[in-house]
């Protein structure tokens, strides 16, 4: 009879997790899984024999990780100030789930409108009072903005200052929000 294996899927999808937010997604393979939760790479293999899957739940993982973070804020201003404080607190996990070319060839609104960004959406659909395709016109550029400021923290290219980000998040919401309402004033 076969040993019972030691090291579940479930795991194995934490330890993946766990060495992408340590040491970032290239180090993802066999060999490193396996180092990192003490087993060979046998079972690893068994369990994933194509690594795709592995990246894929690890993924998952991540996302649901990053989404309870930025679901946390209580309104769309903390949400987007939790997404960038994430990228400081997270850089490993943000390059990994926005700069690893998992969305290579998307439009905004396709990421926008992705499943990852549904409950952010519909958020600020019910806090701006919006229709879901007038959310993703007013969100875009906000998403942007706050999607830049993310990158550049996550890659040493700025230093995160919270209370200046938050100043140029509300100055360009508040100005997003007037246009928003001359153009509605016009119809």
């Amino acid at each position: 009879m076969p040993k019972k294996p030691t090291t579940t899927k479930e795991a194995m999808i934490e330890g993946a997790f766990r060495l992408v937010r340590e040491k970032g997604h290239d180090c993802l393979t066999a060999r490193n899984l396996a180092a990192f939760l003490g087993c060979s790479t046998q079972p690893i293999m068994y369990q994933f024999p194509n690594l795709a899957a592995l990246k894929n739940l690890t993924y998952q993982r991540a996302d649901a990780f990053h989404s309870e973070y930025i679901l946390e804020g209580t309104d769309l201003l903390e949400m987007g100030l939790r997404y960038i404080r994430f990228a400081d607190e997270e850089p490993q996990l943000f390059r990994f789930l926005f700069q690893s070319g998992r969305f290579s060839g998307s439009s905004m609104e396709d990421l926008i409108r992705s499943p990852e960004v549904s409950e952010i959406l519909a958020a600020v659909s019910e806090e701006e009072g919006l229709l879901t395709d007038d959310a993703v016109a007013f969100f875009e550029p906000l998403a942007a903005l706050v999607h830049g400021y993310a990158s550049m923290i996550a890659n040493n290219t700025m230093k995160y200052d919270p209370d200046a980000i938050r100043k140029t998040l509300i100055a360009i919401a508040e100005g997003l929000e007037r246009g928003w309402n001359q153009h509605d004033e016009t119809l």
